[in-house]
């Protein structure tokens, strides 16, 4: 269990970061993160801090591909977790 709890919080504080830093790099127009970047990092786990991140740097929040698309990462994965907890009480 604290091999998982180190992975997700070190993979959401990624996607914290990872908002933040491209935030940055828009302002400054900068070379950017390719937002296929920020979703995989959602999609392993990090849908938390990219949410969050979002919120704090103000970034991405216009796109409806990030709106829609951060929360709904996050409810399938909730969703993946409950089945198999699920699963495991059988």
């Amino acid at each position: 269990m604290r091999v998982i709890a180190f992975y997700l919080a070190a993979v959401n504080i990624i996607g914290f970061a990872l908002f933040g830093m491209d935030k940055r790099r828009a302002v400054r127009q900068a070379w950017r993160i390719k937002e296929s970047t920020l979703f995989i990092i959602a999609i392993i786990g990090g849908s938390v801090g990219c949410m969050i991140g979002m919120h704090v740097f103000r970034h991405k929040t216009k796109h409806m591909k990030f709106v829609i698309g951060m929360p709904l990462i996050l409810i399938l994965q909730m969703t993946a977790v409950g089945i198999v907890m699920a699963m495991r009480m059988r």
